[in-house]
């Protein structure tokens, strides 16, 4: 998750779309999707299978909220998928006017589907009929495959969104002495599901917190490549296929 922003900024980036060249612009690399890292899907512990609302925040360094992302998240087993609205994103990070090109281009909807076993995320907009499938970031790559060791320091009880849970720090050790380091309120009538976790990502906290949790097993369509949709080699093509569609209309 520490490159939730190249992320979004690879999205907004869309929005100037319509009024700049964009087969002059170098590669563009997008890092973790908001929502996911490979370290944070151990926080599930033994839940193979769950669906739910959720919100990610990101707070800087004197606590202000810079971006709120609202999303659905689902997992099976090791794949997840979260679908975004751009246009519910909140914050002085996200302008009216990076929201409303998005819209009007229909990329405004999207769907990010991870493939731990091909190392691959999907990236889907409805709004196109359109994907691409990019590597996961290398480091988060690599991540699967590791085992990692995990500490828990308790930390006191609290309630959140009316569930009783159980507060503890966690850090998690990779095989190369790597850690990161969340705190997490895991819920005891949800079987200790982890409805809120938080973590530092440079001088700014990020927090993820799901609500509405379901455990029934998440349709397997939802994982798969949406069938008619076209398949462009990577975001830039999308882009301008995007802004091409856009400007027949006019």
């Amino acid at each position: 998750m520490a490159n939730w922003k190249s992320y979004l900024s690879l999205l907004l980036l869309a929005s100037l779309a319509g009024s700049r060249g964009l087969a002059q612009q170098p590669p563009l690399v997008v890092g973790s999707p908001p929502g996911w890292n490979a370290a944070m899907t151990r926080l599930f512990g033994d839940i193979r299978a769950f669906s739910a609302t959720a919100e990610l925040r990101v707070l800087d360094k004197a606590g202000k909220e810079s971006i709120t992302v609202p999303m659905n998240f689902a997992l099976l087993d090791r794949k997840v998928r979260m679908d975004f609205e751009m246009t519910r994103m909140k914050g002085p990070q996200v302008s009216p006017e990076q929201i409303a090109g998005l819209k009007q281009m229909a990329m405004d909807r999207l769907a990010c589907v991870i493939l731990p076993d091909r190392k691959l995320m999907e990236i889907s907009f409805p709004g196109l009929a359109a994907y691409v499938e990019m590597p996961l970031p290398e480091e988060e790559a690599a991540a699967l495959d590791q085992s990692f060791k995990m500490d828990k320091t308790p930390l006191g009880k609290e309630t959140i969104d009316g569930h009783p849970c159980a507060k503890n720090r966690v850090r998690m050790t990779d095989e190369r002495g790597q850690s990161m380091e969340f705190i997490v309120w895991s819920a005891a009538d949800l079987k200790d599901f982890p409805v809120q976790a938080q973590l530092s990502d440079g001088a700014a906290q990020v927090v993820i917190r799901y609500r509405n949790v379901q455990f029934a097993r998440p349709d397997t369509k939802q994982f798969d490549t949406p069938a008619g949709y076209t398949r462009h080699k990577d975001f830039i093509q999308l882009m301008q296929a995007a802004a091409l569609k856009q400007t027949k209309k006019k």
